[in-house]
């Protein structure tokens, strides 16, 4: 697909400072463009910081299942569950819902492990690019094991891998019991009975890997500007990114990355996919074993990953503002399901407890690529993946702004679709 650029940008500007519009940043900087970041809260101010720190390709299953659909009917009247789903009347929530529901059979849900391919098989690559050019942080390779109560309940982990693997997306894993599963997760309970050892994944700390990132950005020449964009306007041939006090900052091309926040320029601009904010809470608590690994627990929807000596905790899928204040129950709920799984977590302890908005589209695929305004282009919507494969979509993304030519990996992922 060709756009409606003659000549390469010279400059551009990305607003939004998370891993996707950082990873973008940095690889338009890779292709000669002088680039400069727009963000209102600093450098992994969002979801970037707060998140499990995953980088798993082999877990990056679409949320659109058929089963996520009953499951959030049965949230409405548990606000304690691990998807939650306000019973208020917001129309623009309803109207997401509603679309995400048409959207949640098989085979949509299969055409979005299908497009995600090409970023699951290059995204851990696209890490590598980055840390071995400059990006000081560790990306750490590591198993992620998921542990259940019974061997029943793993099987439908192995279900679901086996349907990706029937879409295209074989994954590595083994099952574990007994002895195996207390060598992979030392911190398991005795209620944990079977687990799924999902091998060939890493994890960052991922506010100190996105710093790292903003560091190479700014070391190679660009400037972070701390206010929030609330306009778009050409003027003199370029495109001028402003705020509501008057701050401006203009280039040749522009890039939309924020996150749970994209449709508030992104609606203007031909974009009709909503973006929902579906937010997640974490926290970090002191243990006293070691953790090898990420731990998942499928059954209460909660992600732990060994953060800085202790263990960070994150959990919840739930639908609200992006700029809501967070729920100290949301918090509860996750302790309070985590808690019967997991010995040796000093659970009261606990310390950096966050809240920040996922950015989830009602089909699964994000939005990436060139919007109805020439020169401004969109990269956000990537749900709880947003880590895993924000490198690799700044890189494609860059290839797109750079050659006027839309990557066949990013055809699916069209903002205009």
């Amino acid at each position: 697909m060709s756009e409606r650029i003659t000549n390469p940008p010279r400059s551009a500007i990305v607003v939004g400072a998370g891993i996707v519009g950082l990873s973008a940043a940095w690889f338009l900087q890779e292709r000669g463009v002088d680039v400069h970041v727009v963000d209102r809260g600093g450098v992994a101010a969002g979801a970037s910081w707060g998140n499990a720190g995953w980088v798993a390709p082999g877990l990056a299953i679409p949320l659109n299942e058929p089963s996520v659909v009953r499951y959030g009917l049965k949230s409405l009247v548990n606000p304690s569950a691990p998807l939650h789903v306000p019973a208020t009347f917001d129309p623009k929530l309803w109207s997401f819902l509603l679309r995400f529901a048409a959207n949640s059979r098989w085979s949509t849900w299969t055409r979005a492990v299908r497009a995600n391919l090409p970023l699951n098989e290059e995204c851990i690559e696209a890490y590598g690019v980055l840390t071995a050019n400059g990006v000081d942080a560790p990306v750490i390779d590591a198993p992620i094991t998921a542990a259940f109560r019974t061997p029943q309940q793993a099987e439908t982990l192995l279900r679901e891998l086996r349907r990706m693997a029937d879409a295209g997306q074989p994954v590595d894993h083994a099952a574990l019991e007994g002895a195996r599963l207390a060598e992979q997760v030392p911190l398991a309970s005795a209620a944990l009975q079977a687990g799924v050892r999902i091998d060939g994944q890493r994890y960052v700390d991922p506010g100190g890997f996105v710093h790292a990132l903003g560091k190479e950005v700014m070391a190679r020449g660009a400037t972070v500007y701390a206010f929030e964009a609330t306009g778009l306007r050409e003027e003199k041939g370029k495109i001028t990114v402003s705020s509501s006090y008057g701050t401006s900052v203009s280039a040749d091309a522009v890039v939309l990355a924020t996150g749970a926040w994209l449709p508030r320029l992104a609606s203007r601009l031909g974009v009709r996919v909503p973006v929902q904010a579906g937010r997640g809470y974490s926290f970090t608590v002191p243990v006293d074993r070691p953790v090898p690994g990420p731990i998942y627990l499928p059954d209460v929807r909660v992600a732990c990953t060994p953060y800085q000596g202790a263990l960070r905790v994150a959990g919840t899928m739930e639908f609200r503002d992006p700029d809501a204040p967070g729920v100290p129950a949301r918090v509860e709920a996750i302790i309070d399901s985590a808690r019967p799984l997991l010995d040796g977590v000093r659970w009261d302890e606990r310390t950096d407890v966050w809240v920040g908005g996922r950015p989830v589209t009602p089909d699964g695929r994000p939005l990436v690529g060139a919007t109805a305004r020439q020169g401004v282009y969109v990269a956000g919507g990537h749900g709880m993946w947003g880590l895993t494969h924000g490198p690799v979509t700044g890189r494609l993304l860059a290839e797109q702004i750079t050659t006027g030519k839309q990557p066949a990996a990013l055809h699916e992922f069209d903002p205009l679709r």
